[in-house]
């Protein structure tokens, strides 16, 4: 994410809790992802960083512009009891060290967006972020939990997006890659699924995949109810080095497949995981791709024997 660091970056201090979707104030975030941009004109980058502890209940989706770095260490900063994200055809965003939680649906209407422009949204249903058609987008070290329909969705064309060292709890649907299983443009999309914690108490899709391919790489799974990893329209999923410890009573199977035909031949590969009371994975295919990550992409893989240690951080860090 070096494209938001560097000359042209803007800082802003989020002073205010408080949240207008039409005329945001000065200090609130919604002024900084909407209105503070180096050279005016929604141009620029902006990086934002947080005054104290808050709690901030948006009336209406917040709108998250490229270039645009939300930062909330050092601070405990909650998004709840209201609505969430939206990243709508954005690039190079990282979003860290937030709490989401009991985000709700949003009924259509006007809202600010990047930029200072007015948009009318549609129905939205209470996703904690929700990523349309963008691309190049890091979603680090954040605790989720209790959002009315998924914790995080990544749909509509979105890549090249990386969910690291998060926390995602008490939850039924978790995570989803894939808009519809008739959106074929999901073919081309790119996730890697890195050190994060999933549970107690997640039921499924840890994540559910459509069409494009998934990295799920060092995660912890404690336990599910359904399923953990699972998908349709023959996605593409590399399972590498996780820890998969299955509940004590129900299913005690990782995968789940939905799809007619032959769901066998799909590229489900576990390599090198890790499986404790009971848990098993069922592979498919001939090993499927590789994440081709280039020299700025990657990061080394660790033993799954790790995988306790690494995600003992996974979620909101501690106040220093």
């Amino acid at each position: 994410m070096s494209n938001n660091i560097g000359v042209g970056v803007t800082h802003y201090k989020v002073t205010d809790p408080t949240d207008d979707p039409l005329n945001p104030r000065v200090g609130t975030l919604r002024y900084g992802v909407t209105k503070i941009r180096s050279g005016g004109g929604g141009g620029g980058k902006v990086w934002i960083t947080f005054q104290r502890d808050m709690l901030i209940k948006f009336q209406k989706p917040l709108i998250v512009g490229s270039y645009t770095t939300i930062d909330g260490r050092g601070v405990n900063v909650q998004i709840a009891h209201g609505a969430c994200f939206l990243l709508n055809g954005v690039s190079n965003v990282i979003i860290h060290n937030l709490r989401f939680h009991h985000c709700h649906s949003q009924a259509p209407g006007a809202v600010m967006g990047p930029g200072g422009k007015i948009l009318q949204l549609q129905q939205l249903d209470g996703d904690a972020i929700r990523l349309v058609g963008s691309s190049k987008i890091w979603i680090d070290h954040n605790t989720f939990y209790e959002c009315q329909d998924g914790l995080i969705d990544i749909t509509r064309g979105s890549t090249d997006v990386t969910v690291s060292n998060n926390w995602f709890r008490n939850h039924d649907k978790v995570m989803l890659l894939g808009h519809h299983d008739s959106f074929v443009q999901d073919k081309n999309m790119r996730v890697t699924v890195v050190f994060n914690y999933f549970g107690p108490n997640c039921n499924q899709r840890m994540p559910r995949i459509r069409h494009g391919y998934a990295h799920v790489v060092n995660n912890l799974y404690q336990g599910w109810a359904q399923y953990a990893i699972g998908g349709s329209m023959n996605p593409s999923i590399r399972s590498e080095s996780n820890l998969f410890i299955a509940p004590k009573f129900g299913n005690k199977k990782v995968t789940w497949r939905e799809g007619q035909g032959d769901t066998g031949s799909w590229n489900w590969q576990s390599v090198n995981d890790i499986f404790e009371n009971g848990a098993h994975f069922k592979q498919s295919g001939n090993g499927g791709p590789m994440p081709h990550y280039n020299r700025e992409q990657w990061f080394p893989i660790s033993d799954a024997r790790a995988v306790r240690s690494l995600t003992r951080t996974a979620g909101i860090l501690r106040k220093i």
